[in-house]
């Protein structure tokens, strides 16, 4: 008998236009639209062969720019691809695919700097993919200090240099001949959206809480996404090792966490681990009396056992179907180009023999070619087309769904941005002196691009033509893709970041703003400051406790507004607990505005002069306040060079020079003592800045300036 066959090598994205030879009009359809009634081909031979359902919404402003952001009900282009015939053999569904019961998936969720990314490098480890002294482990390692690299997971250069996990990463692993896919996610509040699209792939996830800590707010964030999915999670209390560490009230405030959350009662009868992943082992035996340690583990076998037995298997998704794939992720290869990352929902997708058409598995940290792919693995496609878009993008086979024809697989609800940015071209005098891409064009088009991925991030027109505006998260994950950008060699200026507010439905004429649950340890001698600074910025006490496990320390939750955390965050908490205490938050939804806050900053020294600055000039405005640049550094007018110790701005000269005469002095010069200046990073300026500042932000330097940088016509626009 024979029958036909999906060749991979052949599909090819056809653009849609008015041609005779291939299409017609463009059809915009709705993902729950038939598409039974598309164009079809023109020539013969050919038969549709991939249907693109995009879940990513790509609109058209009336200033005809794109509008990108995410969309958990989507609209957008349909396009179709072709291929040819071909007869084969029929042949089993599974055959060439690995079957549903030797996979699992499963993501590693957390609160940031619990341990994730090292546990996962343990198993990676223990499980035989990574081996020691190996190229890839040496470029990853930070100290040296083992014969594996630490945090390999950790291989984007901000991610190292940070400390923190950024983007999400999937690996596998092989384990008692079962194939593991394992996803690291971001701990940080700010890059929720990688936790949120990566969920739709897996069919577990593990918690990971220091068992000093205990769960912490962005522990409630993941914990509540993955359960309102109906996912089952295994709970790892990892840093068990530590004498701080307190398993019983950890554990205790658990449970409290999944019944407030509304856990089910089969999702609260959660399996629970002791672990040290930093010291590779795993134990179900936990402290055989309370205020005992914990008898360390042998290895890591109690999880991966524990993986295998309570994650179930993706048997649910039904491989005879067509196939059917939503793109969670876009990577690139410099031999095949761009890959689009997920998981194969439902059907077996098959690769030829052309070498531009591939599938890719994982195997730890390499991609490993592969002939077939069945439902439940997580694969990666290169060959596939699509003229925008990538993420949250439904890929289907057109036939085999019945008269409704295919439709776009649902996705995550991100939750809304809360912050925004407006971006504008570098305009400044030293423009251009640094970067290699300086125009509004090629800012936009990177932009775009960057939003076509990033899903949290949202971006509008700006208030000029050459101006976008960005939201995002936070300040940090804007911060990350600005940092980005500069090493990519743009110039940039930045506008101060606000919260984005939206009208009230119920109430006409109220607007409501973003508000943020804060929690805050701090030893209790530095609590009142913390306290009355997030109330000067209306902030609201919810709870003030003292922390068990740690003597001297207080436990603080207030709700504050996005916007008061903006230049709170950056340096001046560090400055108020004297770098003793922690500050997290998380967003926890939209409020009545609650009017005006005073920040309490100073004004600014601001330069009057173009040219190099100079310590002969610098020494006396000291005395005006803090200054922000070193010596022989070159400024402008209207470069914020620093503080002021008033709440008014300083116009300052500070290129003034010692003039050199043929006249000998009879006393010695005076000798010039400049204190430290403060040199803030990305974020921390970003944070800092006045509502009429903008950072000029270049490959080499992060400068602070007024946005008009005219002081005549500054003045003017005030009055």
């Amino acid at each position: 008998m024979m029958a036909t066959r999906t060749k991979l090598s052949t599909l090819s994205r056809q653009v849609l236009t008015s041609s005779p030879r291939r299409f017609s009009v463009p059809q915009i359809l709705s993902p729950r639209r038939s598409l039974s009634s598309r164009v079809q081909p023109s020539y013969p031979g050919c038969r549709p062969q991939l249907q693109v359902c995009h879940s990513q919404r790509c609109l058209t402003s009336p200033r005809g720019r794109r509008h990108f952001g995410a969309s958990s009900t989507s609209r957008g282009a349909t396009a179709l691809a072709f291929a040819e015939e071909e007869p084969v053999e029929e042949i089993e569904v599974d055959q060439g695919t690995l079957p549903a019961s030797k996979l699992r998936n499963i993501a590693i969720i957390a609160h940031v700097d619990h341990g994730k990314t090292t546990l996962v490098d343990q198993l990676l480890r223990q499980s035989g993919t990574l081996k020691p002294n190996t190229d890839q482990n040496s470029a990853a390692s930070t100290d040296g200090d083992s014969e594996f690299g630490q945090r390999v997971m950790d291989s984007n250069d901000l991610e190292r240099e940070r400390g923190i996990t950024i983007l999400s990463k999937c690996t596998s692993i092989d384990y008692n001949g079962t194939n593991i896919n394992i996803v690291d996610t971001p701990g940080h509040a700010d890059f929720g959206g990688e936790v949120e699209r990566v969920l739709n792939m897996v069919d577990g996830v593990a918690l990971v809480v220091d068992a000093t800590d205990g769960p912490m707010t962005q522990t409630r964030f993941v914990l509540g996404k993955a359960l309102a999915r109906g996912l089952r999670p295994l709970v790892v209390l990892n840093k068990a090792d530590r004498s701080t560490a307190r398993p019983a009230q950890v554990e205790s405030d658990l449970f409290d966490l999944f019944a407030t959350l509304g856990a089910t009662d089969e999702q609260a009868e959660y399996p629970l681990l002791y672990a040290s992943a930093k010291q590779g082992w795993a134990t179900a035996q936990g402290p055989s009396a309370p205020g005992q340690a914990i008898a360390p583990g042998a290895d890591m076998t109690p999880l991966f056992d524990l993986i295998l037995s309570h994650v179930p298997p993706p048997s649910h998704l039904n491989r005879s179907k067509p196939f059917s794939m939503l793109t969670v992720q876009i990577e690139s290869d410099p031999y095949v180009g761009v890959l689009y990352l997920g998981r194969v929902q439902s059907g077996v997708l098959r690769s030829a023999k052309a070498k531009s058409k591939k599938i890719f598995g994982r195997r730890g940290l390499e991609r490993t070619e592969k002939d077939a792919a069945g439902a439940g693995e997580i694969v990666s496609i290169a060959g596939i087309k699509m003229g925008s878009g990538g993420v949250n993008v439904t890929l289907v086979h057109p036939e085999g769904w019945g008269e409704e024809g295919p439709v776009a697989l649902p996705t995550t609800p991100i939750d809304p941005p809360t912050i925004s940015v407006v971006v504008y071209p570098n305009d400044s005098p030293l423009a251009g002196q640094e970067g290699s891409k300086l125009t509004s064009q090629l800012i936009r088009d990177r932009i775009y691009k960057e939003a076509e991925t990033n899903v949290a991030l949202t971006v509008l027109p700006g208030p000029t033509s050459e101006s976008l505006e960005l939201r995002g998260r936070g300040v940090l994950h804007l911060g990350v893709l600005f940092e980005t950008l500069r090493r990519e060699g743009f110039e940039l200026g930045i506008g101060p970041p606000k919260a984005v507010l939206v009208p009230n439905p119920e109430v006409p004429g109220q607007m409501l703003e973003p508000v943020e649950e804060c929690t805050v340890m701090v030893k209790e001698e530095y609590a009142g400051g913390v306290v009355q600074k997030l109330t000067m910025r209306k902030g609201e006490m919810v709870s003030y406790e003292a922390d068990e496990a740690q003597e001297g320390w207080v436990r603080i939750v207030m709700d504050v507004p996005a916007r008061g955390l903006i230049g709170y965050m950056a340096g001046e908490f560090k400055n108020d607990v004297h770098g003793q205490g922690t500050i997290n938050h998380i967003f926890k939804g939209y409020e009545p505005y609650r009017g005006a806050m005073d920040t309490g900053r100073n004004g600014a020294l601001i330069s009057m002069a173009n040219g190099e600055s100079s310590g002969y000039a610098m020494m006396p405005l000291q005395a005006r306040g803090a200054m922000f640049i070193h010596p022989q550094i070159q400024v402008y007018p209207g470069m914020v060079i620093g503080e002021s110790s008033k709440s008014q701005d300083l116009y300052l000269n500070p290129c003034v020079k010692k003039q050199l005469t043929n006249i000998r002095a009879a006393g010695a010069d005076e000798k010039i003592v400049l204190a430290s200046p403060k040199i803030m990073t990305l974020e921390e300026s970003l944070a800092y800045m006045a509502d009429d500042e903008i950072v000029e932000v270049t490959p080499k330097n992060v400068r602070l300036r007024k946005l008009i940088l005219d002081v005549n016509k500054r003045m003017r626009m005030k009055k």
